[in-house]
């Protein structure tokens, strides 16, 4: 890329895209700078990454191309105010944090600064996460691309959004959606154990059959439920099973879990 990028914060997923981002060859390790109040997590982003470690967020975003923002939502206004005198319109700014508006960016770097707001999920961490992306108005027409390639390095799919209010939704769906499917797992799993298969052999069955389902409807874009149809045959197993899932109100839970989680999205916003 040719680009030096600060990361203010050096969490998980900081470091995941700091792996990526290095492993693939997009960056350089010279490339990359790390600020974060942890001085634990700074020793372990230099032995392990070679980066530029350093403990003044200013410092690490001053004469960068990009700045990433990975830091939590309530620490965002805190972090904001120190890097603004580090800040200019000529860098791009890529904000990870929940709930958190551009707008709100903007005003507190009291500038016309270009900000990304992106929503990647903790998948990243293993390289198979998703993400959606949306641009500020202060954005250049290829600052969108950027910050697609930048997550490109830890997500298999990255979308463009064209309205910032949908980034709430996708940190319903995708962002939190992660615990959802390991709650199902979990489930399936336990229930492999109820009727006898052993812990590990339940799991691994389970989580691969989840893997390959996945897998299945990415790869043939089919219609769910056509892929639903292809495994149940009339008045076999499937279709047993698949009555006590709407009974349980399955569909409707997973209904229910992404509209709060998105609802919650826009509640940290508006704090």
């Amino acid at each position: 890329m040719q680009k030096k990028v600060a990361f203010i914060g050096a969490g998980n997923m900081a470091e995941a895209m700091v792996k990526g981002l290095i492993t693939s060859g997009l960056l350089t390790k010279d490339d990359v700078t790390v600020s974060d109040s942890s001085a634990h997590r700074l020793l372990h982003m230099k032995q392990n990454y070679e980066t530029h470690a350093v403990t003044e967020n200013a410092v690490a975003a001053k004469g960068r191309d990009i700045i990433i923002l990975a830091v939590k939502p309530k620490d965002m206004g805190k972090v904001l105010k120190e890097i603004a005198p580090s800040v200019t319109g000529k860098q791009l700014l890529v904000s990870i944090a929940a709930g958190v508006t551009i707008e709100s960016i903007e005003k507190s770097l009291g500038k016309k600064a270009r900000v990304v707001r992106v929503m990647p999920n903790t998948p990243a961490l293993v390289q198979e996460g998703a993400a959606a992306a949306f641009a500020g108005p202060n954005c250049k027409p290829d600052d969108i691309d950027t910050a697609k390639m930048l997550l490109s390095a830890v997500c298999k799919v990255v979308v463009a959004v064209g309205d910032e209010k949908l980034m709430d939704a996708v940190t319903g769906l995708s962002g939190s959606g992660p615990a959802y499917v390991f709650l199902m797992l979990e489930a399936l799993s336990d229930a492999g154990v109820r009727v006898g298969l052993g812990r590990e052999e339940s799991f691994t069955l389970a989580a691969q059959t989840m893997i390959g389902a996945a897998h299945m409807a990415m790869h043939t874009r089919e219609p769910l439920s056509k892929l639903k149809d292809m495994v149940t045959s009339p008045g076999g197993t499937t279709i047993a099973g698949l009555q006590k899932l709407e009974e349980g109100g399955v569909r409707a839970a997973l209904f229910a879990a992404v509209e709060a989680a998105t609802k919650r999205s826009q509640e940290i916003g508006k704090s």
